[in-house]
């Protein structure tokens, strides 16, 4: 066991406005199973990148741990698995490495096929299997669930929990209580650890903002009540001060030292009051400064002629001599929320790319209702460059509309200046998602849409969908999305 300690953090990338760190401490352990959670642009991945060395700050990072990161990049794609995982481990011996990829359901003959012919699956589970046959390394790993299926994700989860001393960054509800024992948490205004796993963090977590929610409306009443009492006493005080230098009715000369006296008196409490009132104003400027806001979305889809939006009849899909899905039926209806699952490799994106309407090579029956308009999401983000200003007017979307979406999912408006080439993945995908939201459509199309998505943001986007029950279909593997999100699930 050795300690972590991180003193007085401060970082800000060149050229940026604002710190992503300031003045952060905290200390972990390097045998913790550590989830590292916090909204997207937060600094998580930037974290990992301070520990690997990377970028220079200020403060102390005090440890004798060594650091490995994932993913990395494999220089020769073109080799045998074998010689990538050799390259990365090279005193582990073949019984180890058989080991590891067997307790990650990962078939042997994989060893012996070029790496760049694995699906995204198989690279992801040979690099970390590769990465914990190092001895003495503290892993820090990014986001290793983004394109693996349900069933993979599952087999990783189990993979880590039996392991330890690890940063595990992931927006996956599921996946994160399935392998970590605390989480560390990147919040608005600190950074906290808390032993436990995702879901005893995020319900001790909305306690907390519930009780400084509440204590913060107890404390704008009275403050209220304070300012009113406040002007009640001055105003008095200024009429008792005025009778001074007059008269009574009676004729009778005002006593000024009794009069002098009181006005005294009224003035000290109104010291009080002020001193009282300040009090709760300062209480009240720290409750709420690690509540995250998350405003409610909208969604507008157009009325369709029909009820009956799509169906495919044994629909099977061929790329020359592979066969990408076979005798695949579902009916789309009105209100459905179809949820597409299977492994990778299974046809999912497929079956989009064919209802999109794009030409494939299938048999079957497709029927798409007509002037059907569709909303699409797609997996890919790479593509996204320049201005926010430009990509609305692009995809011919309402820009004031597109924007405020886009500060209801926690883009700061600095953000909007920046290139979208230099947004973070998940701040890509919120783009890709405040589009569709925008766009005149009769069914969302939308194709893992939430890798890289923060948890804030996920329960945002779950909560629009319960409310306006759009007609969808979509692949996704976070399986807490799914459970609470589909009528009607298909497994290929």
């Amino acid at each position: 066991m050795s300690l972590i300690r991180v003193e007085n953090l401060t970082f800000a990338y060149e050229g940026a406005y604002d710190n992503i760190f300031e003045n952060a401490s905290f200390t972990i352990d390097t045998d913790w199973k550590l989830g590292l959670v916090g909204r997207n642009g937060r600094g998580k991945t930037t974290f990992l990148r301070l520990l690997m060395g990377e970028h220079k700050y200020s403060g102390r990072i005090v440890t004798d741990a060594r650091f490995e990161y994932f993913p990395f990049e494999v220089a020769d794609t073109q080799s045998l698995t074998a010689h990538v995982i050799g390259s990365v481990c090279p005193g582990a011996a073949d019984w180890q490495i058989r080991r590891e990829l067997s307790l990650l359901s990962v078939s042997e003959d994989v060893l012996y096929r070029p790496f760049c012919t694995l699906s995204h699956g198989e690279r992801a589970k040979a690099l970390l299997a590769s990465l914990f046959l190092r001895e003495s390394c503290f892993l820090l790993i990014d986001e290793p669930t983004n394109h693996l299926d349900m069933r993979a994700r599952r087999i990783v989860g189990e993979y880590l929990s039996a392991k330890r001393g690890f940063i595990l960054v992931s927006h996956d509800r599921a996946f994160l209580d399935s392998c970590v024992d605390h989480i560390l948490s990147i919040n608005r205004a600190d950074i906290e650890v808390q032993k436990g796993n995702f879901s005893s963090w995020w319900d001790n977590r909305l306690m907390r903002e519930s009780f400084a929610l509440r204590q913060n409306e107890k404390l704008r009443r009275d403050i209220e009540r304070l300012n009113e009492t406040a002007k009640r006493t001055s105003d008095w005080s200024d009429r008792v001060e005025k009778t001074k230098h007059g008269t009574r009715n009676s004729g009778v000369k005002a006593d000024k030292g009794y009069i002098g006296h009181k006005a005294a008196k009224m003035m000290k409490r109104a010291k009080a009051i002020e001193a009282r009132r300040q009090s709760a104003l300062k209480q009240k400027e720290g409750l709420l400064q690690n509540v995250e806001s998350v405003e409610k979305l909208k969604i507008a889809q157009m009325e369709l002629h029909t009820d009956r939006f799509a169906e495919l009849r044994d629909i099977s899909i061929r790329y020359g001599d592979k066969v990408a899905c076979e005798r695949v039926s579902f009916e789309i209806g009105r209100g459905d929320r179809v949820a597409l699952c299977g492994g990778n490799g299974s046809g999912k994106t497929s079956i989009l790319r064919l209802l999109r309407g794009e030409e494939l090579d299938y048999t079957g029956t497709l029927y798409r209702a007509s002037r059907l308009a569709i909303s699409y999401v797609p997996q890919d983000t790479s593509f996204l460059r320049g201005s926010l200003t430009d990509f609305a007017r692009e995809c011919g979307v309402d820009e004031t509309l597109f924007l405020t979406i886009l500060r209801k999912l926690d883009f700061p408006r600095i953000q909007f200046e920046k290139d979208l080439a230099d947004f973070s993945g998940g701040q890509k995908k919120k783009v890709l998602i405040a589009r569709s939201l925008c766009e005149q459509a009769h069914i969302a199309v939308w194709d893992e849409p939430l890798n890289f998505v923060d948890v804030f943001s996920r329960i945002q986007i779950e909560e629009l969908l319960l409310e306006y029950a759009p007609t969808m279909l979509f692949v996704e593997h976070d399986s807490a999305f799914c459970e609470h999100i589909a009528t009607k699930i298909i497994e290929l």
